[in-house]
Order: structure tokens, then sequence, then C-alpha cells
């Protein structure tokens, strides 16, 4: 599991049990506010925490009912092989339910639970009763090469034709000679179909090598070749490394993503620290890049105790070697590439976070962003490394979040609302985009991997409270001239005036600019009605959220903060008395398609 389960507790009746998970396996303790004395972080709606963590992909422990699990995550349920792990504790330990993520290690899960609590793990899986394994779940260091056979093979077991184990028994099960169905553990590229599951050791270790911008397909072929000259299944690579210049090479990146392992990266000096071992040192590529193999060296850096399998292969952009190493490689040297994800969560209220943002901080390491931001995350940013900055300082913690990518480390840069509007995303990548003498990022922040995920608008959130008042065009404005010239502000008031625009004003006014929202009102009443709707949305998605309503003519200034969105409609919006209270809407002008009057 790539992100550690969380003991969710709903009451005192089961907190002795939740704490001693959490000190037996190291898991972090989430409680429900009012209800559990002592947790490490505290949440306000069991229903909508758990499907927070499960939408972020994150395995649940739940210390209650069932049930309770069940209702929040049903309206999630999709893929059964992709759902983390979700199991109900009885309070008092004795029961142990794995309800979902059977293919994420569920069963396994609930198993070393109820062990660990002297208790009874309720697994209703067929194969987990009967043979005490999951086919579809190998062991660590083990793939298995056709799981789409495992249900097919798993119902002939069942049957009682017994099984044959060609090979490592990595399950410690009978060997039945004329078994109906066959185990077999290969390095080998072998086939297997519905009663012959094949399993690979991943003790090769891949290094590669490639000019700048190679096409993926040169280096994907190159791999594929040696591997079939070799008569080495794709499934027993555990990983591939390079030089860490190479950390953004497209190839690179294809190549692991295809076959689904891990790519790792080293400085010239970790992998000169095996020039001893290449069987192709070159002074050309020392003196290119400061170590005398690429490829060569990756390879045995990532392994413990690796040996070269396969010399240096190559063509003419892209170069390929092998190691292998006495075990399965479970733990890889080097380094990740390093990522960031700029992430937009929304106004602040979980319902209103994707569940996209959600996993992405899940996944993080470490939160970079305005503090108040990452406190909206709520108990999601229990136990990560936080470094907080204050609204000023966009700059310095944009410049902090990809410096600390380019360490290695999985970082996410958080954002209210939409991270590419009036946010973070854009400053991210003017710096990247700066050159060495304009004050940017260092050549490794330029390679990290850099992800954008998108949010609820501020705009859109007071758009939904209002009814639809962008049913027809509308621009955004920020009135904000510390980044911008207050003429070009001006300019665009004036277009969006006169183009009769929906408008959302950002930043509309703060402690010392409190002239520019009135110039706004007054241009725009040169062009659109006294009587034009205009919403002033506030702290929306959060508890002191409030919605009010203004003619054009009555804006005051004085009302507004920086906590607000104003919306101010076009010369067709409309606010009328609608259901349970005023709507503003917009019309497109589906009247006039209906009448045929659209010329």
């Amino acid at each position: 599991m790539a992100v550690n389960p969380v003991i969710l507790c709903l009451s005192r009746s089961g907190e002795t049990t939740a704490h001693k998970i959490a000190q037996t396996f190291g898991y972090a303790v989430h409680g429900r506010e009012g209800r559990v004395d002592q947790a490490d972080a505290f949440f306000a709606n069991a229903l909508d925490h758990v499907r927070d963590l499960f939408a972020a992909k994150t395995p649940v422990i739940g210390v209650c009912a069932s049930g309770i699990l069940v209702r929040g995550v049903a309206p999630l349920l999709s893929d059964k092989t992709a759902e983390p792990p979700v199991i109900s504790v009885a309070d008092d330990g004795s029961t142990v339910v794995p309800l979902l993520g059977g293919h994420r290690g569920a069963n396994r899960l609930a198993k070393e639970l109820a062990d660990a609590l002297s208790g009874h793990a309720a697994v209703t899986t067929a194969g987990d009763i009967a043979m005490g394994v999951a086919l579809d779940e190998p062991p660590l260091g083990w793939r298995l090469a056709n799981s789409e056979n495992a249900k097919g093979a798993m119902a002939a077991m069942l049957a009682g034709d017994g099984v044959q184990i060609e090979g490592e028994n990595i399950w410690d099960l009978e060997t039945t000679p004329n078994g109906a169905v066959k185990l077999i553990t290969t390095d080998k590229p072998i086939a297997g179909d519905d009663t012959t599951l094949i399993y690979h050791p991943q003790k090769y270790t891949l290094g590669v090598g490639c000019a700048r911008n190679c096409d993926p397909q040169e280096l994907w072929g190159l791999v594929q070749k040696t591997l079939a000259d070799n008569d080495i299944a794709q499934g027993s690579i555990a990983a591939i490394g390079s030089l860490d210049l190479k950390a953004d090479e497209p190839a690179m990146n294809q190549l692991a993503n295809r076959l689904g392992v891990p790519f790792r990266i080293f400085t010239a000096a970790e992998l000169e620290a095996h020039a001893g071992d290449l069987a192709n040192p070159s002074d050309v590529v020392f003196t290119e890049v400061g170590c005398h193999g690429v490829s060569e060296g990756a390879a045995l850096a990532l392994g413990d105790n690796a040996v070269l399998k396969i010399e240096k292969q190559k063509t003419k952009n892209a170069t390929c070697a092998l190691a292998v190493s006495a075990e399965p490689v479970t733990e890889f040297k080097g380094r990740s590439r390093g990522k960031l994800s700029i992430i937009g969560i929304g106004p602040g209220q979980a319902s209103w976070r994707t569940p996209e943002a959600s996993q992405l901080v899940a996944e993080a390491e470490e939160l970079v962003g305005y503090g108040l931001y990452i406190d909206l995350l709520g108990p999601l940013a229990y136990g990560k490394t936080r470094s907080d900055f204050h609204l000023g300082a966009e700059e310095d913690r944009c410049r902090f979040a990809l410096e600390q990518a380019a360490k290695g480390k999985n970082v996410a840069l958080i954002c209210s609302g939409d991270a590419g509007i009036y946010a973070m995303g854009a400053l991210v990548f003017e710096l990247m985009d700066r050159g060495p003498d304009e004050m940017g990022v260092s050549d490794a922040a330029h390679r990290v991997e850099v992800k954008c995920t998108p949010g609820v608008s501020a705009l859109q959130g007071a758009a939904a409270r209002a009814g639809a008042p962008l049913g027809h065009d509308f621009c955004a404005i920020s009135l904000s001239d510390l980044l911008t010239h207050r003429t070009d502000i001006i300019k665009r008031l004036n277009a969006a005036a006169e183009g009769d625009f929906v408008i959302a004003f950002y930043n509309p006014v703060s402690m010392k600019r409190r002239t520019l929202l009135a110039e706004a009102r007054d241009i725009l009443l040169q062009h659109r009605p006294a009587d034009t709707p205009v919403m002033l949305a506030r702290s929306l998605g959060r508890p002191d959220e409030s919605v009010r309503y203004r003619k054009l003519s009555e804006l005051e200034v004085d009302e507004v903060d920086m906590m607000t969105v104003v919306l101010v409609g076009s010369s067709n919006s409309k606010l009328a008395e609608l259901g349970e209270g005023p709507r503003m809407y917009t019309p497109r002008g589906y009247a006039r398609k209906i009448d045929g009057d659209l010329s």
C-alpha cells in the first residue's frame, strides 16, 4: 500500500482498540470530535471523512460498525481492482471484517490486525478461506503476469482439482503432481492461461541512458529487444534508473510507466562508485557527465549487491543494461524524480474538494502554502511536513515548493479555489520559465514532475449559491493593483462593461485599497441598468458563509472585504424569488430560440 492506513475511532468505547492498533502498526488515529478523547487528528462528520479518505485512495480501518463505513464509501464504488482497503473492527477488537480492497491487501491486513488484537478475521473471500492465499496478490517483490486469469484459476482450485507448483513455492501450498491448476514462478517470458498463472520475481534492475529528447519508442524498442534476446520477462524488472540529469527525460519516464515500475535517479558521484564493476567504462561519458557509465552504473546502483547481468546495449540514441540480485528487489536506492502537485482545494469544505485533489494531498510528503489553506484540509494534513507561508510570500512559497520537489520529494502546493485562477499555478510556471539571471529556480527544479489539478473556484462556488448567473458570457477581473497596473484594470473594466459580460471581481478591496471597486461600479452603471443584480458571496463553503444581494447602484465598498467575491450581472441577468429564496440567473436566449427570433 502506497499510503499508510488511517484508523477511524468514532466513540470512547473503541479508543483502547484504536490506540492498540496504532501502537502496533504505527498508523495515525483520527477521532470523532466530542466523542473521542485522544487522537492524532479530529473530524466532524464520520461519513464525510471516510468518503474523503477513500477518494484519496487511503486505506481505512474503522473501529466502528461496518454499516457506517459502507454508507460512507458507497457513492464512490466503481472499480474493485483499484479500491483501497476498508476494514471494520469491533470496539473490543474481537472481530475484524475486510469490507473492500481484497485486491489491495485488505484480507492480509485484516488477518494481521486480528492477530495483534487476539481477535477473529471474518474473511469471506473464497480463495483465502479454502487455500489461505489470494492468487492475484503475490508476495512483495513478485508480479503476476496474467492477472486476468486469476479468477478462473481460483475457481478451478476451489473445485478441488489440486494445484501443481513449478519453481519456487511462494505460497507454502501443497503441490499435486496432476493438479488442474499450475502456479509457475519464473523470470522467463512464458504465457499463462485460465489454469496456468505465471509469477515473475522482480530481481532485475534496468539502467538506461539516452540522448536528450530521444524518441520514446527507440528506448522502448531497445529494452524490449534486450529482454527478448536474453529470455527475461518484462515482469521481472523491479525498477529503472538513470543519471539525475535525465530526471525529466520523456523517454525514460514513459518507459517506467509502460513497465509499471519506479524510476530512480542518481548523482554522477553515486554512479561513479560502481565504476570498477562496469563492463564498458567510457572516458567520453565521464567527460560529459562525470561518471564512466550511466546505464550499467544505474543498473548496479539500484539493487542490493546486484551484479551486472546484461552489459550495455545500445542504439543510435539510447542505451540499457541489466543487473540482477539474488532476491526480489523491494527497496530501491537513489531517489525519485520529485513531484510538485499544484492543488486547488476549492473554497474550503471537503465536499467541494475533488477526489483527485484529495488523493494528491494524501500521497504528498510535504504540504506548502498559506497556513489557512492547509488548515482547511483538516485531518487529511495530519502527519505531513508543513511549510506555512504568509499571504504576501507567494513567490517564496512557489520557489520553496519547487526546490523541495527537486530533492526527490512529493510536494503539494495548496491553494484555495482553483490553483490556476488568480493562484499559484501561473507563478510556478513563470519561475520555471525564467532564465538563470532572472531569479528563477535551480536546474534540478526544472526537472521535477509538475501536475495541476482543478478545483472549484470562488467564481463557481458563488454562481452555484446564487443559481445560474453564469448562464451566458462572463469574465473575471482582479481589482488588485499590486501586480497589475491600475490603467490596465480600468481598460479591462471598460471593455467588460461595454461587452455586457457578467463579471466576477476577485480581490475587490483590501485594508489600504478601497477605491477601485467604487470606480468599477460607476463604470458599469454607464452601460447597464441601476437595478442590475449584484451578489456578494463571502467565505463560501465555510461555517461563516454569507450571501447577500444588492442593486448595482447600491453597491457599497464598506460591505466588501478580501474574503468576498463580487458577482455583477449583465444587463440581462435577473434576481427572482424562486423556490426557497432569491435566485440570480442570466438567460442564454432560449426564449428567442423558441420564438425563432435569432436574426
